[in-house]
């Protein structure tokens, strides 16, 4: 046994799926400091063999990966272990993607870049109370240019049909896009 793996506890498996790398790595480490085994991962075909081979008690999945959802991970690990308490993370925070994460089986979820200390206190806090809020929430602007920016991606990067979907001109559509996203 390492020093760094000292005070690690086997029943606290933790599967770290993410396809950006650096930051799965990084997360990776700080979680066995905090005294996890953790495995990574960084596809969704990854995940689901790492589930297959031994089914973690803990998971912190991104929502969109290169070859498919987190949410096909986290159906596969409700079978393999219903008691698993299951984190997404995104870089694209809204209300339909939170709500399907949740019905999907996660227990909470988490906006990208989470901070290593923020997911082991949602993964080891099994009270039902609500989270404190996030120290630096995102502004009103970011969150509309976050949920715009969603939508485009999920139509194809077609204006036309996002304006429409959105119920907004598309010039007006067209502008924003344009902009840079705003601060905070």
């Amino acid at each position: 046994m390492t020093d760094d793996q000292i005070g690690v506890d086997e029943t606290r498996k933790l599967l770290v799926l993410d396809d950006d790398e650096p930051f799965r790595n990084r997360l990776v480490r700080a979680m066995e400091k905090r005294g996890f085994s953790v495995t990574g991962a960084g596809s969704v075909a990854e995940g689901l063999e790492a589930v297959k081979a031994e089914p973690p008690a803990y998971a912190v999945l991104d929502m969109r990966l290169t070859d498919g959802s987190g949410l096909d991970v986290v159906t596969a690990l409700r079978d393999a272990n219903p008691d698993a308490r299951i984190i997404m993370l995104t870089g694209y925070g809204n209300i339909a993607t939170a709500v399907a994460a949740v019905k999907a089986g996660a227990v909470d979820y988490l906006p990208k870049p989470a901070d290593a200390d923020a997911v082991a206190a949602a993964l080891l806090d099994h009270a039902e109370a609500l989270p404190p809020p996030p120290d630096n929430p995102m502004s009103a602007d970011r969150v509309r240019w976050e949920h715009i920016q969603r939508v485009f991606e999920q139509c194809g990067r077609n204006v036309s049909e996002t304006a429409r979907r959105l119920r907004m001109h598309r010039r007006t559509l067209q502008r924003i896009l344009n902009k840079h996203a705003p601060r905070g």
